[in-house]
């Protein structure tokens, strides 16, 4: 059962505000749904409008940054439920992977796409078997989304690891794809 979704996404300023909206759509929608965000701990890109939303809608937020960007002033969220500080981003993504029974990528780059690919392939491996969903509402990752259909055409990747990994449009799907009923209309 899902309890807790870990959610990998950009975390650079001045994103746009469709992107902003949907961060925060999601983290409402999680703690509507009562579930735990972990997150990467920072206030800087989509990262802030999808914990603050879901601490503003009564849910708990576990942060996990590394040292060195918890250094930089101001770059750790302050409010959150639990802050993790740990030495560096293999130490992130391993904590941040225990503590998700799912992963979520809202749109963001390499760091994000990095974080995410590596849950998949993971589940792949058989090294867990944790939902990975991927929140695309305006088609940002279209043409992510064509590499992999290439990669199995072409037999990189097969068709089954590819299932394995869920395209939703909305939040209600993505509370859908993790087993959890939309409690109220919390649509991005």
């Amino acid at each position: 059962m899902v309890n807790s979704v870990t959610v990998f996404c950009g975390a650079k300023p001045d994103l746009a505000d469709t992107y902003l909206r949907t961060a925060g759509a999601l983290g409402r929608a999680l703690a509507g749904a009562g579930l735990r965000l972990v997150y990467g701990g920072a206030t800087v890109g989509l990262m802030g409008p999808l914990a603050d939303e879901a601490l503003d809608a009564g849910g708990t937020v576990v942060g996990v940054i590394p040292e060195n960007l918890n250094a930089h002033e101001g770059a750790a969220h302050q409010g959150l439920s639990e802050l993790h500080v740990v030495a560096d981003m293999h130490q992130r993504k391993a904590l941040m992977a225990e503590l998700g029974d799912a992963f979520v990528a809202l749109p963001g780059g390499l760091g994000t796409v990095e974080e995410f690919f590596e849950a998949l392939t993971w589940s792949h491996l058989g090294l867990h078997d944790k939902p990975c969903v991927l929140l695309d509402g305006d088609g940002f990752y279209r043409q992510l989304l064509g590499f992999l259909d290439d990669a199995v055409r072409e037999g990189f990747v097969t068709p089954a690891t590819a299932r394995r990994l869920v395209v939703c449009r909305r939040t209600d799907e993505v509370l859908a794809a993790l087993g959890h009923p939309v409690v109220n209309s919390v649509c991005a």
